[in-house]
């Protein structure tokens, strides 16, 4: 045994506190301030980031129905609320060994012995009974049990926090499903809507050819195209159906009827994000807070597993009555109490005790380096949601402006084309550029506002409407 657990023993004996050591937070690896460049907003947050709640980010009522079915019936959501209720068992089995425990017991024997084992020669019936009142008490001098009680805590916080990131994410796995959904939606529409002008112009093609004005080669072409919409409209179905089948599995149950329809895609759909500094994060991540408790829990097992190498002191008592009748348990002279003070001295363990230490205090140090790697992750989201708000904000706008130009340059080569000016080929190029413009738009939309739902989700929002639990007293 060192002179310093020595020391610390004889300082926790006095003063009645344990060895845990004192902890300290260790310090964010994280810059103080947000990146700033030309993927960046140049208006960058001085006020601190508020909470907000999924409720007021979402303004789509029917992704708000399908978050509240999400977050009844979700499977993993549940697997995490019933790990929070078996670490707050844990906690109150640690809490009460700190604690005396009392018992009552009530004994009563009789029996029969036979004459040749009977001193008398004869048969002989022998009865007792007993009542006893029993305390016993483990003296937690050097804080062992306080330290595993503490322990418990925090870990049942851990866990408390765990509940918490997986709704957050449940809640964004939600809204990027139904995003998807919307998204699949629109692509198998204006698909649609590109096969109706694909077969327009085979039929006009068709008769130019019947008449000899167009070749072969635009009739193919035309026919190409018809068929290559068709290949699409089969693919965007299937995504329609696959998507419908990851927003059941993410609800638990199957999709609620009558879902209110909104098929815009627009970043209106979603409230602007208040994002504050990084050190809002430690305070607004589960994870991060998850991490923390981790830490803290380690911590406190360094102190259970100091106080292992000095004595276990233990208190044992018990008053009661016996008697050979029934009837005369609680007579006068029927009374006995007993009491039984022990100590368990560690001598020789062939170090077990200091492996122990030593792996309570590298878990410490790992936990450590788990923490900070958790900011450091949590930076790096938000940061590149930061990136992508700004980035795709202009993207989409250059996309609109693209579109625009694609069906001006689609509308003047089908009109060309009518008087006989160009061939069919420049009206077949305008629709192929006109239809992947439409779709690489909403392609881009839909990956905007994916980006502004992980943007929610690495700020730490969502659960803020669940208030902390704390362990029950019972």
């Amino acid at each position: 045994m060192n002179k310093s657990l020595l020391s610390l023993a004889l300082v926790a004996a006095l003063s009645g506190c344990s060895l845990i050591p004192e902890y300290q937070r260790p310090d964010a690896p994280a810059p103080a301030d947000w990146p700033q460049g030309e993927a960046y907003s140049k208006a960058s947050p001085e006020a601190r980031a508020q909470a907000l709640g999924w409720r007021e980010f979402f303004r789509d009522p029917a992704l708000q129905q399908l978050i509240e079915v999400a977050l009844e019936n979700n499977r993993d959501l549940r697997v995490a609320a019933l790990n929070v209720d078996a670490y707050r068992a844990l906690y109150r089995v640690q809490r009460a060994d700190v604690l005396p425990a009392v018992s009552a017991d009530g004994a009563g024997t009789r029996s029969r012995t036979p004459g040749d084992l009977s001193m008398s020669g004869e048969p002989a019936i022998s009865s007792q009974y007993s009542a006893t009142f029993g305390v016993s008490w483990e003296l937690d001098l050097f804080g062992r049990l306080r330290s595993l009680r503490d322990q418990a805590l925090e870990e049942f916080f851990a866990s408390e926090a765990a509940q918490r990131s997986t709704q957050i994410s449940l809640i964004a796995s939600v809204a990027n499903a139904w995003l998807t959904l919307q998204a699949d939606q629109a692509l198998l529409q204006v698909t649609r809507d590109t096969l109706k002008t694909y077969e327009e112009s085979l039929g006009l093609t068709q008769r130019s050819f019947d008449v000899g004005v167009a070749s072969a080669l635009e009739l193919r072409q035309a026919r190409s195209a018809v068929d290559s919409a068709r290949v699409s409209i089969e693919q965007y179905t299937r995504l329609v159906a696959q998507d419908r089948n990851a927003l059941t599995l993410l609800l638990g149950q199957a999709l609620p009827t009558g879902l209110p329809a909104d098929d815009r895609l627009e970043r209106t759909q979603l409230a602007p994000l208040p994002v504050g500094l990084p050190s809002d994060l430690l305070q607004q991540r589960p994870d991060i807070l998850q991490a923390e408790y981790q830490l803290r829990a380690a911590n406190a097992s360094i102190g259970a597993a100091r106080a292992a190498f000095f004595p276990r002191i233990s208190l044992t008592g018990a008053a009661g009555t016996a008697s050979r009748e029934l009837s005369g348990l609680f007579d006068g002279g029927s009374g006995y109490w007993s009491f039984s003070p022990s100590i368990s001295v560690p001598i020789f363990n062939a170090g077990q005790l200091r492996a122990n230490l030593d792996y309570a205090e590298i878990s410490k140090n790992i936990q450590v380096a788990q923490y900070e790697k958790a900011i450091q992750t949590a930076f790096r989201e938000v940061a590149d949601g930061l990136a992508a708000q700004a980035t795709y904000t202009r993207q989409v706008q250059a996309q609109r402006d693209l579109l625009a130009t694609s069906e001006d340059y689609y509308n003047l080569a089908e009109r060309r084309y009518r008087t006989g000016v160009d061939s069919y080929l420049t009206v077949l190029d305008a629709q192929r550029q006109l239809f992947s413009v439409q779709q690489q738009l909403i392609s881009d939309r839909l990956a905007q506002m994916t980006s502004e739902v992980n943007l929610f989700k690495a700020l730490g929002g969502g659960w803020q409407e669940k208030l902390q639990a704390v362990p029950a007293e019972g």
